[in-house]
């Protein structure tokens, strides 16, 4: 028996607010990675460790609160807190690889690609294990067709967001790319979705296979993650590098200092020391 599955149960509620959380950690991740191009060696891990956690938080909490939007209608959902937050340290562990790739190398075609496709994988692998979380009395089956589009679409938005993320300089420009990657990463998300079919156990649901609801434990769960980007957004706002890009004294071209227009006038040395040599040797004995 198949369940019938509804993955807009709040309406538009769920995706629009996962939408804001996808572009707020995309926003945070790429100004993070920016900056780590402009400072110090010591400082550039730092800086790239919390552009991926940003990101990987914002793709995860964005998942999360898609899902609460997501219902089988025949069956009540739970979710098992171990392989929930494992699909989180995933998410954060394979983009930051990406993240440092690129950090450390630059936006070279090798390192996007592999940057790129590493993060792409980490993002489809979250999606996916987040999924696998889920418990209920029944099972999940996959368009195997449709689930390849979800991960080529989250490996090219992955390369698309590593490149904006060394590339992009300036608020306005790194906002769209945010923007960008926010819409990237929810297609990917409803594209997966997409592919999802639901074979049940029995003629009817009977209860949760296990785990817990989904009011009791994502609303609990997702407090971290939002807070920490809440905190990683007031880091990137009291750095002005972060928000403004470069400052203004680094844009403007060098001014060039005018010459004088007089030069000032010094007692010709040369003529002393020419006259010098010549009253020595007008000298005679007798002067002695």
């Amino acid at each position: 028996m198949h369940g019938t599955v509804d993955g807009f149960s709040y309406g538009l509620v769920t995706p629009v607010a996962a939408f804001i959380m996808a572009c707020l950690g995309g926003a945070l991740g790429l100004r993070c990675t920016a900056r780590s191009v402009r400072t110090e060696r010591s400082f550039k891990a730092a800086w790239l460790a919390l552009g991926a956690t940003s990101i990987g938080s914002g793709i995860w909490t964005m998942h999360f609160i898609a899902m609460m939007g997501f219902t089988v209608h025949e069956a009540p959902l739970g979710y098992d807190r171990g392989i929930t937050f494992a699909s989180l340290a995933v998410a954060i562990v394979m983009v930051g690889i990406g993240i440092f790739i690129v950090g450390y190398r630059g936006a070279t075609p090798m390192a996007l690609v592999t940057g790129g496709t590493i993060t792409g994988l980490g993002v489809a692998t979250m999606h996916y294990l987040g999924m696998a979380g889920i418990t209920m009395n029944g099972e999940f089956e996959y368009n195997t067709v449709v689930v390849s589009i979800s991960v080529v679409i989250a490996v090219v938005a992955a390369t698309a967001a590593l490149w904006a993320a060394v590339s992009v300089h300036g608020f306005l420009a790194s906002l769209g790319a945010s923007l960008v990657m926010g819409v990237a990463v929810s297609g990917m998300h409803y594209t997966g979705m997409a592919a999802l079919s639901v074979r049940l156990h029995g003629s009817a649901a009977t209860a949760a296979a296990g785990g817990e609801s989904p009011a009791s434990l994502l609303a609990p769960m997702l407090i971290g993650p939002v807070a920490f980007l809440i905190l990683a957004g007031v880091v990137v706002m009291f750095d002005p590098l972060v928000v403004m890009g470069k400052p203004d004294w680094e844009k403007r071209p060098p001014r060039a200092i005018p010459a004088p227009r007089h030069r000032p006038s010094f007692p010709e040395r040369t003529s002393w020391a020419a006259s010098e040599p010549s009253r020595e040797r007008s000298a005679s004995p007798h002067d002695w």
